[in-house]
């Protein structure tokens, strides 16, 4: 098994190489993050706004606090409440996709015009004002978030479900008299994983800069918790003073991002059955 994912890696191009090893730093402080910060997440060590130091190697945050530290803890926050977000969208989108693809009729209708109506509000707006009105806590900015990004799960998968469903072993299923959760663990899903895993890495993304815009933003997660956006709304002053700390936390969201859609585009040729052109 090892062998097979090593060899998989090797045959991977340099740009889905780049994407794999930067994807595998970022989980690996996401879950080590405590044992790898110098400093708590919450810890004030020192004044405010301290320079680069070898006690404090990227300065010190508006409050004082260890900025490397603060970036460490930044990333598990940050990566895990997209990551949790993303499932929890595929895991309504998706399953409603499906129902509505293989039943049909008035439930697919139905279905259809509630995500047309969700599709047509711009997603940052929709968002201000949900969290405006509710609160700005964790719990709303996730359901918030996973029921704008279950909407474009729903598009593709009905629309790759659908495809499925006019199959003759789905229509065979259905005269076994199978369930419909049946014909949709063992005929739909095993289909269409393929795109769905690849549109798993886009949805990825959009969810984690979309994060990152709402908490820069002020409605996102919430201090003294360490989230990317919101250490570069923190820290922008010190932009003036030619110190580029606010951009850290900027250039690591632009480094994850582009990393896994390298990746991304890799499982999308793969899953084409395109060869490569040398």
């Amino acid at each position: 098994m090892k062998n097979k994912i090593f060899k998989i890696f090797l045959s991977a191009p340099l740009s889905a190489k780049f994407g794999i090893l930067v994807i595998l730093f970022f989980s690996i402080i996401s879950i080590f993050a405590p044992l790898i910060a110098p400093y708590g997440e919450t810890e004030i060590i020192g004044r405010s706004y301290e320079v680069w130091s070898e006690k404090h190697l990227l300065g010190t945050d508006n409050l004082g606090r260890d900025m490397l530290s603060r970036l460490i803890f930044g990333a598990r926050n940050t990566i895990g409440m997209a990551l949790f977000t993303t499932f929890l969208a595929f895991l309504i989108g998706g399953i409603l996709g499906m129902i509505a693809a293989v039943i049909g009729g008035w439930i697919d209708q139905i279905l259809g015009r509630i995500v047309d109506v969700l599709m047509s509000i711009p997603s940052l707006i929709f968002a201000l004002l949900i969290l405006s009105f509710f609160g700005t806590s964790i719990t709303y900015l996730i359901a918030t978030c996973s029921i704008l990004e279950a909407t474009r799960v729903f598009r593709l998968a009905r629309a790759t479900a659908m495809n499925v469903a006019v199959m003759d072993y789905v229509e065979v299923a259905h005269l076994r008299g199978e369930k419909l959760g049946w014909i949709i663990r063992k005929e739909i899903l095993p289909n269409i994983t393929a795109p769905l895993l690849a549109e798993f890495g886009l949805r990825f993304c959009f969810v984690f800069l979309f994060i990152s815009a709402v908490s820069f933003l002020g409605l996102g997660i919430q201090p003294p918790t360490a989230d990317w956006g919101s250490m570069v709304r923190d820290n922008a002053t010190l932009i003036s003073y030619d110190d580029i700390t606010p951009l850290l936390p900027a250039g690591a969201i632009a480094l994850l991002t582009v990393a896994t859609n390298f990746v991304v585009d890799w499982m999308l040729h793969k899953s084409s059955g395109l060869k490569d052109v040398n």
